[in-house]
C-alpha cells in the first residue's frame, strides 16, 4: 500500500527563495490527505502534477496565515471546476467562520457540502478513521491553539503467494489472508502460513507544527516512523525560538532522538535562511537520519 508524502510548502509567514508557505500532501492507498494549505497551495499541487480534485480530507494545524490562506482559493477552484463530493475539512473551531464569511461576502455557494469537524487543540483524540488509516491530534505549545496530527496506517491483511494460489480454490483467499487456516470439504486443513506471507508493518507519520520544544507531546508520537518537525531557527537564535514558540534545528533533532522515530523531516524555516545545509547539519548532528522537506520532494515513509 502506498505511503508516502510529498511537501507542497516549507516556508515559515512568508513564501521566500523559491520556498512556499506550509503544506504537505499524503499519499495513503490513493487517497489525498492535505496537511496545512498555506498560500500558493493549488499552484504547488499543480506544479507537482497532483490532481487537487482527489483531495477529499484536509488537516489544517491552527490559524497562523502561513498555515491555511491558501485553503480559500483551493475550495473556491474546486467549485469552478465542478467538484460536487464532499470534503471533510479538521481543524480550529473559528476556521469554518472564516470559511462562511469568506463565501458570504464573494457570494459564493458552492456546489459541493464541506462536512467541518472542530479540533479541540488541548485534546490528544482520535479524529478520522477509514479502512486505511486513523488520524490523532497532537497537543502543541504555540502562541496560538495548535495541534499536530498522526497518520497512523491500520494493520494489513497478509499476501497470497502467487506460486500456491491455484492450489487454492478462490472461496478460501479472504480467510486465508486473514490469518485463518481453512478446512476443506475432504478434512484437509489449508494453513495460513503456508499459503500466505506477513504484510508489512503498519507505519507511522507524524506531523508537529508550530510548537515550542516541549516535552509533553512526546509520549504522543513516541515510536513514530517518521517524524515531520518544523525547525525554524538555528540553536544560536534559542532565545528567538523560545519567545515566538517555535523550536530550532537542534532541537527537532533531540526530538527524534528522544521519540524513537526511524526518520525526521524539518521544515518551516526562516525566511533569514537562504540556503539550509546549515539547518541540516545541525539536526543531524543529534539525529543522523533527518532530511530537508522542501518543496517536490516526496517520502515514501
Amino acid at each position: 500500500m502506498k505511503f508516502e508524502v510529498t511537501i507542497l510548502g516549507s516556508s515559515s509567514a512568508t513564501p521566500v527563495f523559491n520556498r512556499n508557505p506550509s503544506a504537505q500532501l499524503l499519499n495513503c492507498n490513493e487517497k489525498y490527505y492535505l496537511i496545512d494549505c498555506g498560500e500558493g497551495t493549488q499552484q504547488q499541487l499543480a506544479k507537482f502534477n497532483l490532481k487537487a480534485a482527489r483531495i477529499d480530507y484536509i488537516f489544517i494545524s491552527h490559524l497562523h496565515g502561513d498555515h491555511y490562506f491558501g485553503l480559500i482559493g483551493l475550495l473556491s477552484s474546486l467549485h469552478l471546476n465542478g467538484r460536487l463530493k464532499p470534503i471533510q475539512i479538521f481543524g480550529p473551531k473559528p476556521l469554518l467562520e472564516i470559511l462562511e464569511i469568506q463565501f458570504k461576502y464573494s457570494d459564493t455557494v458552492l456546489r459541493y457540502p464541506i462536512e467541518f469537524f472542530p479540533i479541540e487543540a488541548d485534546q490528544s483524540v482520535q479524529i478520522f478513521e477509514n479502512s486505511d488509516l486513523t488520524v490523532k491530534t497532537i497537543i502543541l505549545n504555540h502562541r496560538i491553539p495548535t495541534t499536530g496530527f498522526i497518520f497512523q496506517q491500520k494493520k494489513r491483511q497478509r499476501k497470497l503467494i502467487k506460486e500456491k494460489a491455484d492450489e487454492v480454490p478462490m472461496a478460501y483467499y479472504t480467510a486465508l489472508k486473514k490469518g485463518i487456516d481453512v478446512e476443506l470439504p475432504n478434512g484437509e486443513i489449508l494453513r495460513s502460513e503456508d499459503y500466505t506471507t506477513a504484510a508489512d508493518a503498519p507505519r507511522c507519520y507524524a506531523y508537529c507544527s508550530d510548537t515550542l520544544f516541549d516535552e509533553s507531546y512526546f509520549d504522543t508520537i513516541k515510536d513514530c516512523d517518521t517524524l515531520y518537525h518544523e525547525s525554524t531557527f538555528m540553536h544560536d537564535l534559542l532565545d528567538r525560538a523560545k519567545e515566538t514558540h517555535h523550536t530550532t534545528a537542534l532541537q527537532a533533532g533531540e526530538v527524534a532522538k528522544i521519540t524513537g522515530a526511524k526518520k525526521l523531516l524539518i521544515g518551516h524555516f526562516s525566511s533569514r535562511y537562504k540556503t539550509l545545509q546549515m539547518l541540516l547539519e545541525e539536526a543531524q548532528s543529534v539525529f543522523e537520519n533527518t532530511e530537508l522537506a522542501v518543496e517536490g520532494r516526496t517520502f515514501h515513509l
